[in-house]
C-alpha cells in the first residue's frame, strides 16, 4: 500500500547536517506543542529560526530512528519577532551576530525582514550599523532569498545546490526566467554543469529532441569535454558520430548544428595533414598564436658576447663544477639564441644547467625572471637556483573581472613582462592555452628558456605543447643525456631511467633510496603506509610525518587517495577537544589537517603570516595546513608556508585531504620521501608515465608499497592516451 504525503510545517530549531555539494541536509523541526521531528531531504542552505513547509512521507532509519523525508518544501520567512531573532542570530547573513541580531529586532520587530529586503539603510538606525554596512546587509539577505528561491527550483530539477550557487553569481535574480528561454545556458564556461543533467532539465522544460539548441549544446560540449581528455580539437568525422550518439540525432542534424555554431564563430574549422578538424575559437587561436610567436623567437639569434668562453669558465669556477660538453653547449645557447628548449631525464643536469645560464645571464646584465607552473614547482626552482621564482599565473599577474567573473592576465602585449629573458621550469605541465597567455607576456627580442621532461604526464588542460615542440625538430634544443657519477648512486634515479627505457626497475636493493616492500593483501598495503608514517620512518629514519607525502596512481579502492586520507588523518591528526572540526561531503575538515587547493580561484585573499603584505590567488597544486577553523564565522583558514587564506564554508569544495595524493596532483613538486601504493586501478592509471613521474617526485627515499606484478604492469604499459593537438604540425609548416 502507497503511503499518503502528508505535511509539516513549523521552525528550524537545529540544523544537525548539511551538504553544500548536494544541498541534503538533517534538520530539527519544532512542529508546535513543544515537538521537535527530524526531518531529512535536500533543503539548501537551512538557518536556525527559518519556517518551512515540507512535503514527505515518514520512515525509520536504522540507526537514527523516525525521521520525516522531505520530497517537496515551500520556505515561510519568520513571522515573529523570536522566530526572526533566532534566525538572524544563526549568522545566517554576513554581518550579523547574536548581539547584532538582537538590536535590530528590537528596533523594527516582526517587520525586520520586510525591512531589510525593501529598506535597507534603515538598517543604519541601528546603534553599529553604518550606511554602507546596512547596505551590505541587504545585499546579503537579497542574495540569500534569491539564492535559495533557486536552489529549491534547482532541487526540483535534480540539479545541485552548487551549480545553483555559481550559476545565481553568474545571471542573478532573472536566472529562472533566462533558463526557461534557454536551458543549456548551464552550459557556459565556468559553471562546469554535467551535460546529462542538463540535457534531462530542458527536455523537462519542453526541449525536443531536435531542438538547434540542443543539438549546439551537444557540439560544444563534445569539444569541451574532451579537452579534458588533454584534445586541442577534434576530426570533423569524430565530432559528428560522437555528438549524433550523444543526443541521439542523426548525422545531418548535427551537420546543420555545426554549420549554424561556425557561421556564429562559435566553431572554427581547420585543416590539419589532409583531415579537416574543428576547434572551439580559443583553442585555435591559441595554437595558432603559439606557432607563430615560437616561430619568430626561433628566428631571433643574438651576437655571441664577447669573451663567451671566458665568461663561461668563470661561471663553472664559481660554482665549483666541471660542466660536460653537453652542459656547455646548452649555456652557450642560451647567450645567443631567442628561445631554447632544455629537456632530460633525471641526474642528467638540469638543475646544474639552470643556475649555469641564470650565472651567465647576470654577467651579461640580463634581468631574468623565474617560473613554473604550480606553486610547489615555483617553490622548489627558488630552493635549488636561490632566485626568487614565482608561478605562471602570478608572473602574468592573474586577475578577476568583476563583471563577468571571468579570470584574465594583467600581462599581455600591451603590457609586457619586464624582463630580458624568461625561464619556465616544468614545461611538460604547461596547456596551451597557459603557454599563448605566457608568449603575450614577453616582448619580442628577449629570451625564453623552457625545461621540462616531456616523459613525465601531460599537463591536466588541452595540447602537450612541451612535447610538440621537441619532437617538431624546428626549435633549438639542448637534450641532456648524461646521467653524472653522483646521481649514478642513486636507485631513484637510476630505477627511473629503467622504467623509462621500459625495463623493470631494481626491487632487491634493501640498503639504498629506493625500496620495494611486498605486499598481497589491500589491507595489508593500507596497514603498513600507516606504520610508515606515524611510527617506522620518524623513528627509525627522523623522517617528520610531514615530509612524508603518500602517492598513488587512484583515487578509488582501499588503497587509493579517498580511504587512504581517511586512514591517515585519523592516525597523523585525530579528533580532539583543543582541534575544531568541519563536515563537508564526506569530509571532515580538522585543525592542523594537511590540505591541498584543487581549482585555481584568483580573487581568494591572502596575507603573509608576518603581516608584511597582502596578495589574492590561491592555485591549483597549493598545499598547506588547516590552522583554525571558526564555526560562528562559519570560515576556514589554510597556511600555505608563509601565506594565510580564509575560506568560507561554501567554498570548502576547493580544498581536499593531502595526506594522500593522486600521481598526477603530485608534479611538479618533490618530497624528501614518497610513499607510492602500486595495487590496482584502470590500464589508463596504471602506466610507465605514472609510475615514472611517483619515482621522480622523492628527493631522499622512495618506497614502493604493494604488488611486484602491478610495477611490472605499469613499467611494460607504454600506452599514451593520443591527443589531438596541430602545434608540431604548425611549426613544421606542414598543416595542409
Amino acid at each position: 500500500m502507497t503511503q499518503e504525503l502528508e505535511i509539516l510545517q513549523g521552525a528550524i530549531s537545529a540544523v544537525v547536517y548539511q551538504n553544500y555539494d548536494n544541498g541534503y541536509a538533517v534538520l530539527r523541526l519544532s512542529v508546535g506543542g513543544g515537538q521537535t521531528v527530524t526531518v531529512v531531504g535536500t533543503i539548501p542552505m537551512p538557518s536556525v529560526g527559518e519556517r518551512l513547509m515540507v512535503t514527505g512521507k515518514w520512515s525509520t532509519h536504522s540507526s537514527y530512528g523516525r525521521q520525516f523525508e522531505a520530497e517537496f518544501l515551500e520556505r515561510l520567512m519568520p513571522q515573529t519577532s523570536m522566530e526572526i531573532l533566532s534566525y538572524l542570530g544563526s549568522r545566517v547573513i554576513k554581518g550579523i551576530g547574536p548581539r547584532m541580531a538582537a538590536r535590530i529586532v528590537d528596533r523594527f520587530g516582526d517587520q525586520t525582514l520586510v525591512i531589510m529586503e525593501r529598506e535597507p539603510e534603515r538598517l543604519a538606525e541601528v546603534s553599529g550599523i553604518s550606511r554602507e554596512k546596512a547596505k551590505t546587509i541587504g545585499e546579503e539577505f537579497r542574495l540569500q532569498v534569491g539564492m535559495r528561491h533557486l536552489m529549491e527550483f534547482f532541487a526540483m530539477h535534480q540539479l545541485s545546490a552548487e551549480l545553483a550557487v555559481r550559476t545565481y553569481k553568474l545571471y542573478g535574480d532573472s536566472t529562472i526566467e533566462l533558463l526557461y528561454d534557454d536551458p543549456y545556458l548551464l552550459m557556459e564556461d565556468g559553471l562546469e554543469a554535467p551535460f546529462s543533467a542538463v540535457d534531462k532539465f530542458a527536455i523537462e522544460l519542453g526541449v525536443a529532441g531536435d531542438d538547434p539548441r540542443r543539438v549546439e549544446a551537444g557540439i560544444l560540449f563534445e569539444l569541451t569535454y574532451n579537452l579534458g581528455a588533454g584534445h586541442s580539437f577534434l576530426p570533423l568525422d569524430k565530432l559528428v558520430a560522437a555528438t549524433s550518439q550523444l543526443i541521439s540525432v542523426d548525422a545531418q542534424t548535427v551537420a546543420e548544428g555545426m554549420n549554424r555554431l561556425l557561421e556564429a564563430d562559435r566553431l572554427v574549422k581547420d585543416t590539419l595533414n589532409g583531415i579537416e578538424v574543428v576547434y572551439l575559437p580559443r583553442l585555435h587561436e591559441a595554437e595558432t598564436y603559439c606557432t607563430s610567436r615560437l616561430l619568430s623567437f626561433a628566428k631571433a639569434h643574438f651576437p655571441e658576447p664577447m669573451g663567451l668562453d671566458r665568461m663561461i669558465r668563470k661561471v663553472a669556477k664559481q660554482s665549483g663544477i666541471t660542466y660536460s660538453e653537453e652542459q656547455t653547449q646548452a649555456i652557450r645557447e642560451a647567450a645567443t639564441s631567442g628561445v631554447l628548449l632544455i629537456t632530460g631525464g633525471p641526474g642528467t643536469g638540469k638543475t646544474t644547467i639552470l643556475n649555469g645560464i641564470l650565472e651567465l645571464l647576470g654577467q651579461m646584465q640580463l634581468k631574468t625572471l623565474l617560473a613554473a607552473p604550480t606553486g610547489r614547482a615555483a617553490k622548489r626552482l627558488t630552493e635549488v637556483t636561490g632566485e626568487e621564482a614565482s608561478t605562471i599565473h602570478r608572473l602574468l599577474e592573474a586577475s578577476i573581472d568583476p563583471h563577468t567573473g571571468k579570470m584574465f592576465f594583467v600581462r599581455d602585449e600591451d603590457n609586457p613582462l619586464k624582463a630580458d629573458a624568461v625561464i619556465v621550469d616544468e614545461m611538460s605541465m604547461v596547456d596551451v592555452e597557459l603557454l599563448a597567455s605566457l608568449l603575450r607576456a614577453i616582448p619580442a627580442g628577449k629570451r625564453l628558456i623552457l625545461v621540462g621532461d616531456p616523459d613525465q604526464l601531460p599537463p591536466v588542460g588541452p595540447g602537450f605543447p612541451f612535447n610538440d615542440m621537441l619532437r617538431s625538430g624546428v626549435l633549438p634544443t639542448a637534450r641532456l643525456t648524461e646521467i653524472f657519477r653522483q646521481a649514478q648512486q642513486s636507485l631513484i634515479v637510476m630505477n627511473a631511467h629503467r622504467v623509462n627505457r621500459g625495463e623493470m626497475p631494481e626491487l632487491r636493493v634493501t640498503n639504498s633510496d629506493f625500496f620495494f616492500m611486498r605486499r598481497q593483501r589491500e589491507d595489508a598495503v593500507v596497514q603498513l603506509i600507516r606504520d610508515l608514517c606515524t611510527t617506522r620512518l620518524p623513528k627509525n629514519m627522523g623522517l617528520p610525518a610531514d615530509q612524508i607525502q603518500v602517492l598513488s596512481p587512484t583515487r578509488k579502492g582501499g588503497a587509493g587517495t579517498g580511504e587512504l586520507n581517511r586512514m591517515l588523518q585519523a592516525a597523523l591528526n585525530p579528533p580532539s577537544q583543543e582541534k575544531k572540526e568541519k563536515q563537508f561531503g564526506d569530509y571532515i575538515f580538522r585543525e592542523g589537517d594537511r590540505v591541498m587547493q584543487i581549482r585555481n580561484n584568483y580573487d581568494i585573499i591572502w596575507k603573509k603570516t608576518d603581516g608584511s603584505a597582502v596578495g589574492t590567488g590561491i592555485f591549483n597544486g597549493d598545499v598547506g595546513v588547516i590552522a583554525a577553523i571558526d564555526p560562528a564565522a562559519q570560515t576556514l583558514t589554510v597556511v600555505y608556508d608563509d601565506r594565510e587564506a580564509t575560506y568560507d564554508f561554501t567554498q570548502l569544495n576547493e580544498l581536499e585531504p593531502a595526506y594522500a595524493m593522486t600521481v598526477h596532483k603530485s608534479q611538479g613538486s618533490e618530497y624528501r620521501c614518497v610513499i607510492l601504493t602500486c595495487w590496482n586501478g584502470s590500464p589508463y592509471l596504471l602506466s610507465r608515465s605514472v609510475l615514472y613521474t611517483a619515482i621522480t617526485r622523492a628527493r631522499e627515499l622512495l618506497i614502493i608499497v604493494g604488488r611486484e606484478e602491478t610495477v611490472a604492469v605499469m613499467t611494460e604499459n607504454a600506452k599514451k592516451n593520443r591527443r589531438y593537438t596541430g602545434l608540431k604540425l604548425r611549426l613544421q609548416g606542414d598543416r595542409v
